[in-house]
C-alpha cells in the first residue's frame, strides 16, 4: 500500500489507524467499485488512503463540506489565507475567542471556511461541537505551537478532484447511490455508557433510531440493489443486534478522545459489512 495520507483535520473519531482495515473490506467486497460513497466523510482519512476514480463525499455539517469545496475551488488562495491566522499572536485565548465569535456571526462561506480550520487547529483536542442554536463553542486548546497542515491540505486539494462534495442527510445519500459503488459509513457511534452521549457534532445529533434506520438502509443497498456498504461502530449489544444481517468483525482500536494520552484505554469496535454473498 503507498504511503499513508493523514488528513489536515484534527478529528475526533478519524479512521487513520484503521484504513487499512476498512478499505481491504471494501474492496474485498465489490473489486470493480469505481466510486466510493461516503454518507458520514468526517476528515476524510479512508478518502485520502483509498483508491477509487471518484468519490462521492457527504457530510451533515455544512462548515466542513464548505471548507472542502472552498479548499478543491481555490487550493493557493485558500491555503496562503488560512495560513495568515498560524501566527503566534493567535495562539492565546483571547484571540481564539475573537475568532469564535466572528465565525458565529460570519454568513460569508470563505471567512466560514478559514475560520473554522483555524478553530480546529487551535480548539480543544480537535473537537467539533455546537449548541442547539447551532452555534460552534468548543474551547480553546492550549497547544504550544499549533500546526499548519500546509502538504496535507495541498494533497486534499489535489484528491478532491475526484470528488463531489454535498450537505445532505444519509437518507438522501441512500437514494442517489450511483451504480457500481460501495459505501462506507462512518456515523457518529452509539455510546459506550450513558454518561458518554456525543451527539452534538452537527444540530440534531444522531440518535438510536437513527443508528437503526441506518442499518435498514445499508441492508436495502447492499441486498436489493447489489451495493455493498460497511459500517463502524461501537461494539455492543444493540450494535450487534441491528447490525444482525451483516458479515460482522471485531477490531481493537485505541480511543482518542481523551486529552490524556495513558488514559486512552482500547475499545472493540464493529466493521459490520453488508454484501450479497
Amino acid at each position: 500500500m503507498q504511503k499513508k495520507t493523514r488528513a489536515f483535520l484534527k478529528w475526533a473519531g478519524g479512521k487513520y489507524s484503521l484504513v487499512e482495515d476498512i478499505t481491504k473490506r471494501l474492496q474485498s467486497a465489490n473489486h470493480e467499485a469505481d466510486t466510493l460513497v461516503e454518507p458520514f466523510v468526517g476528515a476524510g482519512s479512508v478518502f485520502l488512503n483509498s483508491n477509487f476514480k471518484r468519490y462521492i463525499l457527504n457530510d451533515i455539517n455544512a462548515d466542513l463540506i464548505n471548507l472542502y469545496k472552498e479548499l478543491q475551488r481555490a487550493p493557493e488562495e485558500f491555503i496562503s489565507d488560512a495560513k495568515k491566522l498560524f501566527v503566534e499572536q493567535n495562539n492565546c485565548p483571547e484571540a481564539y475567542y475573537e475568532y469564535r465569535k466572528q465565525f458565529n456571526e460570519c454568513v460569508d462561506v470563505y471567512e466560514r471556511a478559514i475560520l473554522f480550520l483555524y478553530m480546529n487547529r487551535h480548539g480543544y483536542n480537535g473537537l467539533c461541537r455546537y449548541n442547539l442554536k447551532g452555534i460552534f463553542n468548543v474551547p480553546f486548546g492550549k497547544y504550544k505551537r499549533p500546526y499548519f497542515p500546509e502538504n496535507e491540505l495541498y494533497y486534499f486539494a489535489e484528491k478532491s478532484q475526484q470528488a463531489t462534495f454535498t450537505c445532505l442527510s444519509y437518507e438522501q445519500v441512500f437514494k442517489a447511490l450511483p451504480r457500481n459503488s460501495v459505501i462506507y459509513c462512518d456515523p457518529p457511534y452509539v455510546p459506550l455508557s450513558k454518561t458518554a452521549s456525543f451527539t452534538s457534532y452537527a444540530k440534531g445529533g444522531f440518535n438510536l433510531d437513527d443508528q437503526a434506520e441506518l442499518a435498514n438502509l445499508a441492508e436495502k443497498a447492499a441486498f436489493d440493489s447489489g451495493k455493498p456498504v460497511l459500517i463502524s461502530n461501537h461494539d455492543t449489544v444493540w450494535t450487534r443486534k441491528i447490525y444482525s444481517q451483516a458479515k460482522l468483525d471485531v477490531i481493537q482500536v485505541k480511543r482518542t478522545i481523551s486529552p490524556k494520552g495513558n488514559a486512552r484505554n482500547k475499545v472493540n469496535e464493529l466493521m459490520a459489512l453488508y454484501h450479497q454473498r
